[in-house]
């Protein structure tokens, strides 16, 4: 994988650990030469992992939304910056650019990216691998929630199996690396009983 966007906060959270995996990731991809795609940001996770691979002299593209385009929340230290017109534009363009998806902590919009991707995925639309970096076990509440749903029956096991998850980098790189999509169809499958 050449380039990966990575979905993440706009805030850093409580705790430091937070601040240190968005670090240890840039620090991966620089010395890896894998690109970071990402939203633009200077501020919170989105800052720390563009500021760290920056450092290092690795490539960075942002997009970012012309509404959140103000001094205060755009990189100006990112040279590819695309500007677009609405979030859902920004979504788009991402996809076209990136190899696969990694979701760092974060809050309403780093989860509704996540869900895009794997939406776009379980659709069969696209066939990227879609990680999680499930530091200090932030996100084990919404795996309890795919749980849920697969046992419900509102989400295929196949479908939930699409989330690739590890609670280190090197671990899930690996996997993202290894990733073999599943099968095309031409029919879509639903859950049904």
């Amino acid at each position: 994988m050449n380039r990966i966007v990575v979905f993440c906060g706009s805030s850093l959270g409580f705790n430091s650990i937070y601040k240190e995996a968005a670090i240890e990731l840039g620090n991966y991809f620089a010395r890896h030469g894998i690109v970071l795609v990402y939203g633009g940001g200077k501020i919170g996770m989105m800052g720390a992992i563009a500021d760290t691979i920056l450092a290092k002299k690795g490539k960075v593209i942002g997009v970012i939304p012309k509404l959140l385009e103000k001094e205060e929340v755009v990189h100006s230290g990112v040279e590819e910056m695309i500007v677009c017109k609405k979030m859902s534009d920004r979504k788009v363009i991402m996809s076209k650019l990136i190899d696969g998806y990694i979701t760092l902590p974060g809050g309403f919009g780093t989860l509704d990216e996540l869900f895009e991707a794997l939406t776009l995925n379980q659709l069969q639309i696209e066939q990227k691998p879609v990680g999680i970096l499930n530091i200090n076990g932030y996100f084990d509440a919404t795996l309890q929630q795919l749980d849920k749903m697969a046992e419900e029956g509102f989400l295929k096991p196949q479908n939930k199996a699409l989330l690739i998850v590890a609670d280190n980098i090197p671990e899930l790189m690996n996997k993202m690396n290894n990733y073999t999509p599943p099968k095309t169809t031409h029919i879509i499958n639903k859950v049904v009983r």
